[in-house]
């Protein structure tokens, strides 16, 4: 079948079939309406290169994962990229997914990328407090939508989730169970949700009239979140209660506090944020705070899909709270003779495999 048997069936030209399937403003509704129902009927698809070449666009779209080729195994972006890919393919449009390491290589992939023509804009995942990536695309006007806040002082179209709000919850949540000394472990500082969620840790602290807690940080994976408890539980004076940045840093915290031999939501208490599926398996279940990960893929498909619209970026500037889901890994803080004491020897597990691991005895995965 062609555009030929399409405007011969209909008594129209070739060019305005073509230009009615191609989506062209100058044909009229009604008479795209006759030429899309010939087109079904007969089972006519326009071929998907020479569509792209009539209308100048790739009808793709990119996400650089800051991370090396083979090493992103995050299962938040993970769940977060499905969403995006199936909401761009109601759309027509592709995923193109690449990973880069921060800094050169990354800057390169997004040149490649956008000067090459292989994407007609951007969604741009887990930014900085100073983020290169955002300055560089609105220098060239092109459409993107940022997953979290940065610094930059220029308008730019952006989803967040409330985490300085959410954090500031949780503490006042431990604060509320008589904890008095909380920990934080957090995500590298310049993350930019590392920044609001230490912020929000920060200010509950200072509004009960507490000094902050111990603080560590690093990449936010288990073993970081278990090296780093075991340093804080180490402490002269360690915590009663870890608010934790990722779960993924919590899970690390509760294998601590086992190899410790004290009990999660008893001796110290510990609460993680994503609510990510694992959450729910930890022994003991994980408290945490829940982003809406499938609403959001669906709208920053949205937002940018109106940027390639035409649509100006001041007017998407999205905020949404977050949610706590309370299990069984906080409560009340031990009484002085019960918290984690210090000398104790830590029982290295075997290291962790980059898909996940379980962890016999204890139950965590």
């Amino acid at each position: 079948m062609s555009l030929t048997a399409i405007a011969r069936s209909l008594g129209l030209s070739v060019t305005t079939v073509s230009r009615a399937l191609g989506g062209f403003s100058d044909v009229a509704a009604a008479t795209r309406m006759r030429v899309e129902a010939e087109a079904e009927r007969i089972g006519y698809h326009p071929h998907a290169a020479a569509r792209r070449l009539r209308s100048g666009r790739s009808e793709a779209v990119g996400v650089v994962l800051p991370s090396g080729p083979g090493q992103f195994d995050d299962p938040f972006f993970l769940r977060l990229l499905g969403g995006i890919g199936a909401g761009l393919a109601t759309h027509g449009f592709d995923l193109i997914v690449t990973a880069a390491r921060p800094g050169a290589a990354e800057m390169a992939a997004y040149r490649h990328l956008a000067e090459g023509r292989r994407v007609d804009g951007f969604i741009v995942a887990r930014t900085r407090q100073h983020d290169a990536r955002i300055g560089w695309l609105l220098d060239r006007g092109m459409p993107f939508v940022a997953h979290g806040r940065t610094m930059e002082p220029r308008s730019y179209a952006h989803l967040d989730i409330d985490g300085e709000a959410a954090f500031a919850a949780a503490t006042r949540r431990l604060i509320g169970f008589g904890h008095r000394r909380i920990g934080l472990i957090n995500a590298p500082g310049e993350l930019m949700f590392s920044h609001h969620r230490a912020a929000g840790w920060h200010a509950a602290l200072a509004e009960a009239g507490l000094p902050p807690g111990p603080s560590a940080e690093g990449e936010a994976t288990e073993e970081t979140g278990m090296h780093l408890a075991t340093r804080l539980l180490r402490a002269a004076e360690p915590p009663t209660a870890l608010l934790c940045a990722t779960d993924r840093l919590a899970v690390g915290a509760l294998h601590a506090i086992g190899f410790a031999g004290l009990r999660a939501g008893q001796d110290i208490s510990v609460i993680g944020y994503d609510n990510l599926p694992l959450s729910t398996y930890t022994d003991p279940p994980l408290t945490t705070i829940e982003q809406p990960i499938d609403r959001a893929a669906e709208r920053l498909v949205q937002i940018l899909m109106a940027l390639l619209g035409g649509a100006s970026p001041a007017g998407f500037a999205d905020l949404w709270p977050a949610r706590l889901v309370p299990r069984a890994s906080d409560g009340p803080a031990p009484a002085r003779s019960n918290r984690p004491r210090t000398g104790w020897t830590l029982q290295r597990p075997n290291r962790p495999s980059r898909g996940g691991h379980d962890v016999t005895g204890s139950n965590k995965t």
